[in-house]
């Protein structure tokens, strides 16, 4: 009993052993990665979760068992322990406003700019409806005061709450501070804007009653509309369909209004009092709206005026009327214009590339393919050449743009791995785009290899064999080709195989000169490259060896090892002195290592 307890404390213990080597070996391997690559993330570096509030712990007496079950509805058990979150309604009674707002990129501030246009627009729109068209009677005028004063709450809360928060710049630096921001508000010509915009003229309805005219002010909080317009474009991915859209509105606006002072010029000469001025029947907005249409359209077809005071309204209509609609015009052509510019761009390098090949009489065949080329690159990519769009911005702009594109796919090549994180970003920038049609080459067998390869999307094929037209292998997105070029010696390394695009292909392409140059001031990495680009050509001539090069063969080949037992037969013949049959084998074997040296 006591042997078979030892032996079985010995067993466990071992097991113990071995399950504690396994784990050194894991951690050990996964810290030559870490070292190797440092882009390999840790399984212990995960980042922590804010912690929720712990669940308080009942009192010994105990509770109701109703309460306990309301209350458990926001407990969760994780792991060992209890949590408690809070409620939705917690959430909200507990929600702080931020004490400063940045208008550039704030999404809530955005929402709250929509609430004051929509205030707004209800005082353009309906102030000069209310004041000529008899729709405000004693009956409904509750309703329009509510809508009118729910405006102006939300008038004053914008300068109370939303502007006194704004952050903005000065000497480069963005003040945050509570102070300087409201006193900065207060300085502004917006403040002084929104002042006259909330003047309490509404206590001159006890005096003339409830006029329309006297909310006039509302109207020109006009520069919450224009800050609206540019914040929503900077957010839209189709800004000009609003921009079309608000250009709508705008001529819609003027027809607006021209009707309203059609509707007060009739009853002001008598509704029906002659041919020019509204009759009074059917719908009252309707017909003057459609008399304003045809009157700022120009189009015709209008009674003409009879009285001095119908002419002086009417030339001042036509002359409104041809102004605005041709600021119109002109403002849809520009919009239309900027939004179309692109398409125009694509179009006229088209068109010029075509009138190119007709006066060189460029094959058919090669026309095609160059058309083919400016249609795909431009459906796939939106443009023609990625590097017009992005040479505007900043250094490091740039930077980020081409990390968040190309870092994952450059990070994976094996050649790179280990290397200065900083000459990678470098390498990003010189990355250029290129877009292979089906069937071309992206390069061919026996060329002197300058460029590594990245498949950004579609797909390439190896090609081999005796014939060459094998397809060796096929490498799909992600996958990379001819990085060791890049660090051979001795002129370049010759490629082996021809590659071709099987379909459309976007690649990215980094020079050997690019690569070069970023390495003049990445001395540690250009060592490190140099090694893992030698190691790599080691392995790959490696089966080429092994079967021998055209070329190379020897007459008498190679002879194998001598058997350790024949050796020892030829020392005994030569302690014989060379007599035997054994010593003249011997001296026929000197005879033929001669012969082969």
């Amino acid at each position: 009993r006591i042997g078979s307890a030892t032996s079985l404390s010995s067993a466990i213990v071992n097991n113990r052993l071995q399950e504690l080597v396994k784990l050194f070996k894991e951690r050990t391997e996964k810290v030559k990665e870490r070292l190797t690559d440092p882009d390999v993330t840790s399984d212990d570096e995960s980042p922590t979760a804010p912690a929720p509030v712990a669940a308080p712990v009942p009192p010994p007496g105990g509770e109701p068992e109703g309460d306990k079950q309301v209350d458990d509805e926001h407990y969760c058990e994780m792991l060992c322990c209890t949590f408690k979150y809070r409620p939705w309604l917690d959430r909200l009674k507990n929600y702080r406003f931020p004490s400063s707002i940045d208008p550039l990129t704030n999404l809530m501030y955005v929402l709250w700019l929509f609430f004051v246009v929509m205030a707004w627009n209800w005082n353009c729109w309906l102030i000069p409806v209310r004041w000529a068209f008899p729709y405000q009677t004693p009956s409904n005028i509750h309703c329009w005061l509510f809508v009118d004063y729910l405006c102006d709450l939300i008038y004053l809360l914008d300068i109370l709450v939303f502007q006194t928060r704004l952050q903005f710049v000065q000497g480069g630096d963005i003040i945050t501070d509570k102070k300087a921001m409201k006193e900065n508000y207060l300085r502004s010509q917006r403040f002084k804007m929104d002042v006259v915009c909330l003047l309490p003229l509404d206590f001159f309805y006890f005096k003339v009653g409830v006029n329309p005219l006297l909310r006039f002010p509302r109207c020109l909080k006009y520069m919450a509309f224009f800050e609206f317009n540019n914040r929503l474009e900077a957010i839209l991915s189709k800004a000009y369909i609003y921009r079309v859209i608000r250009t709508t509105a705008y001529l819609l606006y003027s027809l607006h209004v021209n009707s309203c002072l059609y509707y007060w010029a009739s009853a002001y000469e008598g509704l029906g009092s002659t041919t020019w001025v509204y009759d009074g029947e059917g719908n009252s907005y309707i017909r003057c709206y459609y008399w304003a249409v045809k009157t700022l359209i120009t189009i015709g077809g209008l009674p003409d005026p009879k009285t001095l005071f119908e002419i002086v309204f009417q030339l001042l209509n036509y002359f409104t009327g041809v102004f605005a609609f041709s600021v119109m015009i002109g403002q849809m052509r520009d919009v239309v214009g900027a939004a179309t510019a692109g398409q125009t761009y694509y179009r006229s390098c088209m068109d010029s590339t075509i009138k190119y090949m007709n006066f060189y009489k460029i094959p058919k065949t090669v026309q095609n393919r160059v058309k083919t080329w400016y249609e795909y690159t431009w459906h796939s990519q939106g443009m023609l050449d990625e590097s017009e769009l992005l040479v505007q911005l900043p250094d490091k702009m740039r930077l980020d743009i081409a990390i968040d594109v190309n870092y994952n796919i450059v990070s994976k090549v094996a050649l790179f791995q280990g290397c200065d994180r900083q000459m990678i970003f470098d390498m990003l920038k010189r990355l250029r785009s290129v877009v292979y049609l089906p069937n071309d080459y992206v390069c061919k067998k026996g060329e002197i290899g300058r460029e590594m390869y990245i498949i950004q999307a579609g797909q390439v094929q190896v090609l081999g064999g005796p014939d060459g037209k094998t397809v060796l292998v096929t490498l799909k997105a992600g996958s990379v080709f001819g990085e060791i070029s890049l660090l051979a010696a001795g002129g370049g390394n010759r490629r082996t195989a021809n590659v071709v695009a099987h379909g459309f292909a976007n690649l990215f392409i980094l020079d050997k000169k690019d690569l070069n140059e970023i390495l003049v001031h990445y001395p540690e990495s250009q060592k490190l490259l140099r090694k893992k680009a030698k190691k790599m050509l080691k392995n790959n001539n490696k089966p080429k060896d092994e079967k021998g090069a055209p070329g190379d063969s020897l007459i008498i080949p190679p002879k194998p090892d001598t058997p350790k037992l024949f050796q020892a037969a030829l020392a005994a013949t030569g302690r014989m002195r060379g007599k035997g049959p054994l010593a003249q084998l011997r001296w026929r074997l000197k005879e033929l290592k001669v012969m082969q040296v």
